[in-house]
């Protein structure tokens, strides 16, 4: 009896399709991370990257069509729309709440331990009529370079930490500051968040603090960067206005950061258009495409007008500009 005969092509049909899922899988994979807040571990890092993920995604899709392989495409579409569906809007402006009180330019700046361009940091504030200068990685050093360059002239007003090294944070401001005081995060380094209520001039008096908690550098980190993240002052929607300014350490596509926002905050290069303009990276001259870890979030009763990234020499971290538009008072 003569065996059974295999249809023509039907190892190279099956090679084919295990392309087609072994292309699609990590796509679907992240996607489902992403969607599911599933970051722990090696996996906080890497979603970091998700807008660089929802880029590459059309590429298995690509694949599949051209292959004619039916469920890899579903598969691969299904994982491209939702991961572009967490991403494009970032770019997109969103409509802003009708206020009509006075306008702040509020500026943060990670030093990388005092190592940032203090005459480039003043003529940005200068440049740019900064109101309001939210610094971490400050130090003492850092802080007299500043002075003398003449930052006690453009903002008088402080609530300051110097600390040699990477800890320290500082608040300044054009206008007076009250209720000034310091932050502690437990986690890792222990990075300090200087705040202080400001006190704008035609508007209600506005809580800033200058955010930093820890970094998830390292696996055993990943606990305390969780766990500053979820120590970070909540959104008061029905009481003062709240702002927190800096390096956070964390992108939207961290669950940690989207929790914090549903306390009441947005994000303020996202409501500009202008969440996908990279903050952080590369790192000591690593090839690390540049991600999104810097952010002005900010009280959902405050509009936002514009945000634009600046670079500081000496800095591994570019700063911030919001320009905002608060409540009348």
């Amino acid at each position: 009896m003569e065996a059974p005969r295999r249809a023509p092509g039907g190892r190279a049909a099956r090679l084919r399709t295990a392309l087609c899922w072994a292309a699609v899988a990590p796509g679907a994979a992240w996607a489902a991370v992403r969607l599911g807040g599933l970051d722990r571990g090696p996996l906080v890092q890497l979603l970091a990257f998700t807008p660089y993920a929802a880029a590459a995604s059309v590429l298995p899709l690509l694949l599949a069509l051209a292959l004619r392989r039916r469920w890899p495409a579903a598969v691969a579409a299904l994982a491209a729309a939702a991961l572009v569906a967490v991403v494009v809007p970032r770019a997109l402006p969103s409509g802003q709440p009708a206020v009509t009180g006075p306008t702040v330019r509020l500026f943060t700046a990670n030093l990388l331990a005092g190592a940032g361009d203090a005459r480039a940091l003043v003529d940005l504030v200068r440049r740019h009529r900064v109101d309001v200068l939210a610094v971490q990685e400050f130090t003492p050093q850092a802080g007299a370079e500043l002075d003398r360059l003449g930052l006690d002239r453009l903002l008088p007003h402080r609530q300051l930490d110097p600390r040699v090294g990477t800890v320290g944070s500082g608040l300044y401001a054009r206008f007076p500051i009250g209720e000034g005081g310091v932050r502690h995060n437990r986690g890792g380094w222990g990075f300090d968040q200087s705040h202080g209520t400001v006190a704008v001039p035609g508007a209600p008096a506005v809580r800033v603090e200058s955010a930093h908690p820890s970094a998830p550098y390292a696996l055993d980190q990943v606990g305390h960067w969780r766990a500053d993240l979820a120590a970070q002052p909540p959104a008061t929607p029905d009481g003062p206005l709240r702002i927190l300014a800096g390096d956070f350490n964390a992108t939207l596509d961290h669950a940690p950061l989207r929790a914090l926002l549903d306390t009441g905050y947005v994000d303020a290069a996202d409501q500009a258009g202008a969440g996908l303009v990279g903050t952080w990276g590369p790192y000591d001259g690593d090839p690390i495409p540049p991600v999104v870890i810097d952010h002005v979030l900010v009280d959902r009763r405050i509009a936002v007008r514009a945000v634009t990234v600046h670079r500081v020499p000496g800095s591994d971290h570019r700063a911030v500009l919001a320009e905002l538009r608060l409540p009348a008072g």
